[in-house]
Order: structure tokens, then sequence, then C-alpha cells
């Protein structure tokens, strides 16, 4: 006797992940003006939209997220002389390489840039082909509810109680497997722990000297903006980077990359951690509202192109550090001054070269890094650019030792030359434990955990605090 086929859906069922979606972001990583006029010209014919997506698009189907459970249940129904079919929404030309890849029929069902087969589309095409109640069906969608009512046996990916009910009582047998997404997943790829970064913000108001709550309370509303802001830029980053994540040893890992949270959720996120970023700025002045929408597209730009691009990262992710020091100073309205950016930037490069050098020492072979314009043979060249900015860094913090605002800020000026040794100290910490690739990816989160690093840089804040008289002031010594 003839076993009825099992069919399975893709987006959400087989995948753990949503073909459309990875073919938008892989086409936006390639050629984002292309992506985003066939986008805004075919929203309302989604047969060719998917067709001209898939077309840009560079997706390793071989790489997708799959879900377990569908793939073992899969497999012992192809033991049991079941053939399993694909039919989903997605472009055919992808669902006929995600079937191969897989060891699936070849027959598929599938988007032909004409028809888009969803909801009663897809319907009508599996009883054609066999017939009502002729086969069983795997989904996982409210749009799938057309085809479980015309299938045989059901099988639901996640928990749809009001659909399971009325299946139940048609006579359908319901198979449920677990499905969906947690708020862990979503709160992991926003990166929670990298808000740390934003302690820069504070620097401005602590060089100046200034610590009422007039400037602080104005720099925590911008540490807000701009955790949120850091926040939307990774998960656009992650969103492009979602192939060279899954061939990333750890990165691999990541929400998106694992298909732990679905790709549609990230772009909700995406638009809510931006309103969230604006709309804070906005309500504090003009000048910081600006120096986030700068930070916003930069962070933009390094996304799409930039950090592809030899040494233009390293410099773009200097800037990025840097500008949160301008942000700081436009929130709290305190000046800035020119030696303190010029400081910053060539400290900001170093760390650039750490995380470069950490990502080379612990990559598995001497290719060059997955999205990136770096191999192992770079290496020296990254310690010599780092050498560079820890020299750079320390001259310029000398220099300004001898300026009128540094003399009236800090009186004890020979206090300033002595900590330049736990700056340096610090700095070839970092260059150091970066080539021997015992950091973290991420240089200044490995900072704010390094309780030797954090001991050198107190003892600096110490020594220039003492050299402004701030102690004498507040304790009476």
């Amino acid at each position: 006797m003839t076993r009825k086929p099992l069919i399975l859906d893709v987006d959400g069922t087989l995948l753990r992940t949503d073909m459309l979606f990875e073919t938008f972001w892989s086409a936006m990583g390639r050629a984002p003006i292309d992506t985003l006029r066939v986008a805004a010209g075919n929203l309302s014919d989604r047969a060719r939209l998917k067709a001209e997506l898939a077309a840009l698009a560079d997706c390793r189907v071989d790489l997708m997220p799959v879900d377990e459970n569908v793939r073992d249940m899969a497999q012992q129904a192809a033991e049991q002389g079941h053939e399993v079919i694909l039919a989903s929404a997605s472009d055919e030309s992808l669902v006929t390489a995600l079937a191969a890849h897989h060891g699936l029929s070849g027959r598929v069902f599938a988007s032909d840039g004409v028809n888009n087969l969803k909801g009663e589309a897809k319907a009508d095409a599996l009883v054609e082909a066999f017939g009502e109640r002729g086969f069983h069906y795997a989904g996982n969608d409210a749009s799938d509810v057309a085809v479980w009512t015309k299938a045989d046996d059901v099988i639901m990916v996640g928990d749809q109680p009001a659909a399971r009910a009325a299946l139940e009582d048609e006579g359908h047998a319901v198979t449920q497997l677990p499905g969906g997404w947690s708020w862990a997943s979503l709160i992991k790829a926003m990166r929670p722990h990298q808000y740390v970064k934003n302690v820069l913000l504070l620097l401005p108001i602590i060089a100046a000297h200034n610590f009422g709550l007039s400037a602080f309370l104005p720099v925590l509303l911008a540490i807000v903006s701009f955790s949120a802001a850091a926040s939307c830029i990774y998960l656009v980053n992650d969103l492009l980077d979602i192939d060279a994540d899954r061939l990333h040893p750890t990165k691999r890992k990541r929400p998106f990359a694992s298909g732990a949270l679905p790709v549609k959720t990230g772009m909700f996120a995406v638009l809510g951690l931006a309103a969230v970023a604006l709309g804070v700025a906005a309500l504090l002045n003009a000048a910081f509202l600006g120096v986030v929408v700068l930070y916003m597209i930069l962070s933009l730009a390094y996304s799409l192109k930039l950090k592809r691009m030899r040494w233009v990262d390293i410099a773009t992710l200097a800037a990025l550090y840097t500008i949160r020091v301008v942000a700081g100073a436009a929130a709290a309205q305190v000046y800035v001054t020119g030696y303190m950016l010029v400081f910053i930037f060539p400290v900001f490069v170093t760390l650039g070269c750490v995380k470069r050098l950490t990502e080379l020492t612990l990559a598995t072979s001497d290719d060059r890094l997955p999205g990136r314009g770096y191999g192992r043979p770079d290496r020296s060249d990254l310690l010599n650019v780092a050498g560079l900015g820890m020299f750079g860094a320390l001259m310029v913090f000398f220099l300004y030792t001898f300026t009128e605002q540094a003399r009236s800020l800090y009186p004890t000026q020979w206090l300033l030359w002595v900590a330049m040794l736990p700056i340096g100290g610090w700095l070839f910490r970092m260059v150091s434990l970066g080539y021997k690739g015992k950091q973290d990816y991420d240089p200044i989160v490995f900072a704010m955990r390094d309780r030797h690093g954090i001991s050198l840089i107190l003892f600096a804040l110490t020594l220039m605090f003492y050299a402004a008289g701030l102690f004498q002031n507040a304790f009476g010594f």
C-alpha cells in the first residue's frame, strides 16, 4: 500500500528561520540600494519580490538552522516509506536547493515568481496533487490552517490552542512539536552587556570636573539613548552577518544565526529601538540628537560596507567610540577639548587592532575572517598599528599637560606624567593579551571584567584626581 506523503512547510517548520527575510538581509549586504528598490517596488507582489530578492542574495541554505524535532520526524517518515516533500511560500530556487541538501524528494511546491504559494494557494496545490486528506502536513503559522484542514494527520510546530482544538473537532490527528522564541533570545541579541561602553559618555563631565546633577542626569538619559541605538545596530549587524556568523566557531550560537530568534522579530525590534534612541535624544537637545543620528548612520555604513575594508574598519570603530565622548559633551552641554578627542581616537585605534588580533589568533584556519578583510599574515601589521596608537595616545596626553587648560584643571602637573605609566601599562596589557588570544572578542567588554586592567585604570584616575586637587577639596588632605 502506498503511504501518504509527508509535506513539510519550510519557514518556521523545517527551518528555524524565514527564507524571505534571509534573502532580504543577504541582498542588503551585497547590494543595499538595489535591494531597497526591489522591496519598495514589489511589496504588493510577494511572489515576484521573493524571486528578485533570491536573485540578488547569496544565501547558504546548507547553513540555515534546522528544527531538529522536525528533521528527526521527517527522517523516521522516510524510513517508513513516506515521500517527504517541501511545500513553501519561499522562492522555488531556494526550496529546491534546500530539498537537495537534506536529501528530500526532488518534487517541491513553492512560489515561482508569479504565484505566491501560501495559505489557500498552497492548500489547493496539494489537494490537486494528492487529493483531500491524501497527505500529512507539518506547519507552524496561522496561514497553515488552510492546509491543515485539507490534510490527514496534522503536525503543528509551536502552540496554537484554538487551531488545534478546531482541527481535532474535525477529526484530524494533531501532533504538536515545540516551537517559538523567547524574550531571553531577544535580550541576548540586543547585547546589554555592551552597554558598558557607554560609560564613555561620562568622560566629558569627569574631565571638566562637573559632577552636579544638572550635568549628570542628562548624561544618564543620553546613555539610555545610546544603549538603544547600539542595540538597534547590533541587531542590524547580526542580520547582515548571518552567514558569516554561522561559519564562526562561537558566533554561530548567536540568536539569529542559530535560529533561536526569528529574523522578522528582530526587524520589529530594530524599529522599536531606533524609535527609543531618537525619541530620547530629541528630548535632550538638538546637538545630541544630531550626534545620535551621525552615530547610527556611521554604524549602519560600518555594518553594510566599511567593516569589510582593511584598516578603514578599525578607523571607523575608533570613530564610533570617539563619537560617544562627543555625545556625552553634547548631552551635558560641557566643553570637550580637541586634546581629549585626539587622545581618545588613537586609544581606540589600538583597541580596534586588539579586536582583530584576538579574532585572528582564535581563528581555526589561515583563511581570511568571514566578512572581514584580514587573515593571520596581517597580525604583525595590526600589532605595529596598535603600537603606533599607543605611542600617539601617550604623546597627545603628554602634550596636553603643558596646555593652559591642563594647568588650571590639574595644578600638580607632575602627577599627570606619573599617570601616563598606568595608562601605558593598560594599553600594553590589552595589546599583549589580544595578540596571545587571551581576550574576549570585544576588548571593551573584556576591559570591564579584567581586574588587573581595572586596577591600572583606577590608579591612573586616582593620580589625575589628586593632581586636580579633588581629593584635597573633598576630604581635606
